[in-house]
């Protein structure tokens, strides 16, 4: 049986935190007592996921020394930045520990919860490069949109916008092949605007519409929302 496996990008400053969280990477900002991660972690549990690599950047130390090698029963490795590498080449870098030739990658200041297992079958029968699970917002202006064609393929990415409508937006869960690094020679790059928007035309890339609970900490004001939110969705 072969190992389930995801990439958990945890290696950002978390500039627009800093002012509350100055000292601690943003992955690690204590919600009800615990860190962030931790919640994202116990989620992955669920989703049958066996082995997380934690690419860590930002004071490392601190999430290395929680986590150690294990939490529960996942299997940790890290994959670590010297200097910061993007979301590309982080998740780039990260594959080097992975075993498999696809993983999932998962942004550690987003707690999202899309049934994995069926993001991968649709990932396997749409024979997809990679797939990104989408959320549908109401209000878009933080995030921009993703459009696709009727069987669910991405045809465009939008940019933020103010007043944007309702629409499907980038969760920050992907299934990624390994293969899509093959021909990038850079070692720091974005997998948002330098492959996924670059490349949508080459790649197939599928989407996963998801409805699922879905709490974003990039601002400090979802940090603050954080602590009742999932405290009420039953996750403390």
């Amino acid at each position: 049986m072969n190992t389930k496996e995801a990439i958990l990008l945890a290696g950002g400053f978390g500039t627009r935190m800093q002012g509350i969280l100055p000292d601690i990477p943003k992955c690690m900002a204590p919600v009800q007592g615990r860190p962030f991660l931790t919640y994202v972690l116990d989620y992955l549990i669920t989703q049958e996921i066996d082995k997380v690599i934690l690419s860590v950047g930002y004071r490392k130390g601190q999430i290395i020394s929680y986590f150690g090698n294990s939490y529960y029963s996942l299997h940790i490795e890290y994959a670590g930045e010297n200097t910061p590498l993007g979301t590309g080449g982080a998740i780039k870098s990260a594959f080097n520990l992975c075993k498999q030739d696809e993983a999932f990658v998962i942004n550690g200041d987003t707690y999202f919860r899309p049934d994995l297992s069926a993001m991968e079958k649709l990932h396997i029968l749409s024979a997809a490069d990679a797939t990104l699970a989408l959320k549908y917002m109401n209000y878009t202006e933080r995030y921009g949109l993703v459009e696709t064609d009727s069987k669910g393929r991405i045809t465009d990415f939008k940019e933020k916008e103010i007043g944007s409508a309702g629409g499907w937006i980038n969760g920050g869960i992907y299934l990624i092949e390994r293969k899509i690094f093959n021909d990038i020679k850079e070692d720091e790059f974005s997998i948002e605007k330098d492959v996924f928007k670059l490349s949508h035309s080459i790649f197939r890339l599928q989407t996963f519409k998801s409805d699922a609970f879905f709490l974003d900490m990039g601002i400090p004001a979802d940090f603050e929302k954080a602590q009742s939110i999932l405290k009420s969705q039953g996750e403390v």
